[in-house]
C-alpha cells in the first residue's frame, strides 16, 4: 500500500521542480513510511511513498521498464499477479523482481490502457510513456483505492492518492459550492467532483489518458445485473455453493503478503464470515482487532469476542472514550481531506492504530451490504413502493391529502416519524421514497438551510440526486432492488471505501476487502434478487453459506451499522462543539447557512429530536473549512 503523486506540464520546455514533487509526495508519508522515491524528467514528475507489503527488497518505485521507456507509480495489490506473471513469461517477458508493480508495467507493454482488464485487485496507478509522451491513470473497478486529479486551464495535470498532496503543489483550496447540496444530502459527492473547486476524482472502473494538455476518461468496467445467470438448473443450494466458492477464493487471494496480516472483527456477519473462512486457510491463529465505545448501545465487543472464541483467534480490542473521539476528529478530517461522512470513521482509525502495532495488512468486511442488500432501507423502500402504488390507485387524491395533513399534525414521537416517512405521506417514486427519504438533509431542509447568497451559488446544482437518478435509470438492472444496489455500489459504497482507505492509511496499514473481489461482485449482481433479499432476510446467500460455520447468535443478529452515540454526546458534555462549530459568530459570518435554521435545528435536538447525522455533518463541515479553506490547525479541547 502506498501513496502516489505527479505533475505533468503541457509546456514541454517547462521543467518540473524536484522540490515540488517531493513536497507533494511527503504530504503522504503516512501512506508509505517505509521508502520513498521520485522520477523527474523535463516536464514530468512522479512521486511515491511505499508501505512495503510484497517483494520488500526489490519493489521500490517509481519503477522503470527494462528499456526505460515507461515508468510507473502504483498503489494497491494485484492479487493474481503471480498467475499473470507466469503467462507473461510464457509469452517471452522476463522479470527483474517479484513485485506486482512490474507485472502491471509488462501488462501495459502488451495491452496499453487495456492492461486494467487483466488485473484482479485494488489499484490506482500512473504510467508515463516516454515514447508516446502520454500519461495513463487507472483506478480499480469498485474504487477501493483513491485517485484525485486537477487539470489546469493551460493543460497541466496534477494527480495524487489524496487531495492534500495536490494542494501541496500550490493549488489553492476553495469551496466547490456546486457539490454542497450533494454532500449535505448524501454524506459525500456522487459524481467525480469533490468539495474542492476544480479537484476531481477518477471514477472507479475508469482510466484517464493525458496527452498534450488534454485528457480522455474512459470506462473499462461496469456492473452488469442482466442477463441473470441461468437459474433453472440451479437450486438454492447450488447458488449458495457457487457463491461460497467465489467468496472463499476472494479471501484466499487477499492472504497474499510478505508481512504479517490480520483482520478487523466487528462481530457482524460480514467480518465474522471472513474470520470463518480465513481460519480454514491459515495455520497460525488469526490476529483479530475490534473497537467499541463505553456506552452500551454503541458496543459490539461482546459479539466480536464470541467470534474470536469460536475460531480461537489472537484477539485484541480497544474502547474509545468520548474525549478521545473528539480530540482525534480534526486530525482525521485532515487525513480524510473532506468532512467525515460517518462518525464510525473515528473508531475505524483507532482500531487501525491498534492493528498497526501487530500487523501491516488487515482484511475488512466492507461491500457485502451493497452487493447483497444488507441495509434495512431496501426492504422498507420496496414495501412502501408496493403499498404506495396500490394506495394511490384506490384512494382519491383529496383523501390522501387529508391523511398526509393529519400525519403532519400528529404529536411528535417515533410513530409519527415513521408515518411521515411512509407511503401515506411520501410519494412512492424512487426519488422521494428512497433518495430523499434517507438523505441527511433532504431537499425540503436544503431549501430552508441556505442563505439567499448560497442558494444562488448552488442554483445550477440544486438537485442533490442528479448522479443517483442517472445511475438508477442507466445500466441494465431491471428490478427496483437491483437498481438501488447499482446506485449504492457506485455512490454510497464509494464513500465508505474512502473512509476505509484513509482511516487505515492514516495508521500506515493496508486494508483489503474480500467482498469486493470483482468476480464475486459480478456473480452476486447476476443472481436472482431473492438470493440477496428474501422476505425480510437480508444477505440471504451469505447467511445460508455461513450456516454451520457461524454461531447462531451471529448468524441471525440484525445489523447495527456500528452506532456511535454522537447525538447523546452533543446533548451532554460536548454541547460546546455545537456552539463552536455550528452556532458561533465565526461560522455564521461565512454566510453559507441561515442562522435561524441552525438555531432551530440545534434547539430541536436538545429537546430530544434526532438530528445526530445533521449536526455531525455541520460540525465536520466547519472543521474542514477551518483546516483546508482557512489553513488553520484546529484543536478540540475536552
Amino acid at each position: 500500500m502506498c501513496g502516489i503523486n505527479g505533475i505533468i506540464y503541457a509546456d514541454r520546455s517547462r521543467e518540473v521542480s524536484h522540490a515540488n514533487v517531493i513536497e507533494m509526495r511527503d504530504s503522504l508519508v503516512h501512506r508509505g513510511p517505509d521508502e520513498s522515491g521520485i522520477y523527474v524528467h523535463r516536464n514530468v514528475g512522479l512521486g511515491h511513498r511505499r508501505l512495503s507489503i510484497v517483494d520488500l527488497a526489490n519493489g521500490q518505485q517509481p519503477m522503470l521498464s527494462g528499456d526505460g521507456s515507461t515508468v510507473i507509480v502504483y498503489n494497491g495489490e494485484v492479487y493474481d499477479h503471480l498467475q499473470t506473471r507466469g503467462k507473461l513469461i510464457e509469452r517471452g517477458h522476463s522479470f527483474r523482481t517479484t513485485s506486482d508493480t512490474e507485472t502491471i508495467l509488462l501488462l501495459y507493454e502488451e495491452h496499453g490502457r487495456e492492461c486494467v482488464q487483466h488485473m484482479r485487485g485494488m489499484f490506482a496507478f500512473a504510467i508515463w510513456d516516454l515514447n508516446k509522451e502520454q500519461l495513463l491513470l487507472g483506478r480499480d473497478r469498485l474504487g477501493v483505492k483513491p485517485l484525485y486529479f486537477y487539470l489546469a486551464q493551460n493543460g497541466d495535470l496534477y494527480f495524487a492518492s489524496e487531495i492534500k498532496s495536490i494542494l501541496a503543489s500550490g493549488i489553492k483550496a476553495e469551496l466547490n459550492f456546486a457539490a454542497l447540496g450533494d454532500y449535505l444530502a448524501n454524506h459525500g459527492t456522487g459524481d467525480d467532483s469533490t468539495l474542492f473547486q476544480g479537484i476531481r476524482r477518477l471514477p472507479p472502473g475508469h482510466t484517464l489518458t493525458w496527452s498534450a494538455g488534454k485528457i480522455e476518461i474512459d470506462r473499462f468496467w461496469d456492473l452488469q445485473f442482466e442477463p441473470k445467470l441461468n437459474g433453472y438448473e440451479r437450486s438454492t443450494s447450488d447458488w449458495v455453493r457457487e457463491w461460497y466458492e467465489l467468496f472463499r477464493e476472494a479471501v484466499e487471494l487477499r492472504l497474499m503478503s510478505d508481512v504479517p496480516l490480520g483482520m478487523f472483527l466487528s462481530g457482524g456477519i460480514d467480518s465474522s464470515a471472513i474470520a470463518a473462512v480465513m481460519s480454514q486457510l491459515v495455520k497460525e491463529p488469526i490476529k483479530t482487532f475490534s473497537v467499541g465505545f463505553a456506552e452500551r448501545e454503541a458496543n459490539e465487543l461482546a459479539y466480536a469476542r464470541t467470534v474470536a472464541e469460536t475460531f480461537k483467534t489472537d484477539h485484541r480490542e480497544i474502547t474509545v472514550s468520548a474525549d478521545e473521539f473528539f480530540q482525534a476528529l480534526p486530525n482525521l478530517i485532515w487525513h480524510e481531506d473532506e468532512p467525515l461522512g460517518h462518525p464510525s470513521s473515528v473508531a475505524l482509525n483507532f482500531v487501525s492504530r491498534l492493528a498497526a502495532e501487530h500487523v501491516k495488512v488487515v482484511l475488512s468486511g466492507e461491500g457485502s451490504d451493497e452487493s447483497l442488500a444488507g441495509y434495512a432501507r431496501y426492504n422498507k423502500t420496496l414495501l412502501n413502493m408496493r403499498l404506495g402504488s396500490a394506495y394511490r390507485k384506490l384512494t382519491p387524491s383529496l383523501a390522501r391529502d387529508v391523511v398526509a395533513a393529519g400525519i403532519t399534525n400528529l404529536p411528535p414521537g417515533i410513530m409519527t416519524k415513521k408515518l411521515e416517512r411512509s407511503f401515506l405521506a411520501v410519494a412512492p417514486d424512487i426519488e422521494s421514497i428512497y433518495f430523499d427519504n434517507f438523505a441527511v438533509f433532504p431537499r425540503s431542509m436544503q431549501h430552508r438551510m441556505f442563505t439567499a447568497e448560497t442558494a444562488a451559488r448552488v442554483a445550477d446544482s440544486a438537485d442533490p440526486y442528479v448522479a443517483m437518478k442517472k445511475l438508477f435509470d442507466s445500466g441494465n438492472a431491471q428490478s427496483p432492488l437491483d437498481k438501488m444496489l447499482h446506485v449504492d455500489t457506485k455512490i454510497y459504497l464509494h464513500e465508505l471505501l474512502m473512509k476505509q482507505d484513509q482511516m487505515s492509511m492514516a495508521a500506515s496499514i493496508e486494508s483489503r476487502v474480500p467482498f469486493l473481489d470483482h468476480k464475486l461482485v459480478e456473480f452476486s449482481a447476476r443472481m436472482p434478487v431473492d438470493m440477496k433479499l428474501r422476505g425480510r432476510t437480508t444477505k440471504f446467500v451469505l447467511r445460508e453459506a455461513m450456516k454451520g460455520l457461524l454461531p447462531p447468535e451471529i448468524l441471525n443478529r440484525g445489523k447495527m451499522g456500528f452506532p456511535v452515540p454522537v447525538g447523546k454526546w452533543f446533548r451532554g458534555q460536548f454541547r460546546g462543539q455545537i456552539d463552536e462549530f455550528i452556532l458561533s459568530d465565526r461560522t455564521k459570518e461565512r454566510g453559507i447557512f441561515d442562522c435561524e435554521f441552525l438555531e432551530n435545528l440545534v434547539g430541536e435536538h436538545m429537546k430530544g429530536a434526532n438530528h445526530d447525522e445533521r449536526l455531525w455533518a455541520l460540525v465536520n463541515f466547519e472543521i474542514w473549512q477551518r483546516r483546508f479553506i482557512d489553513g488553520e490547525k484546529v484543536r478540540i479541547d475536552v
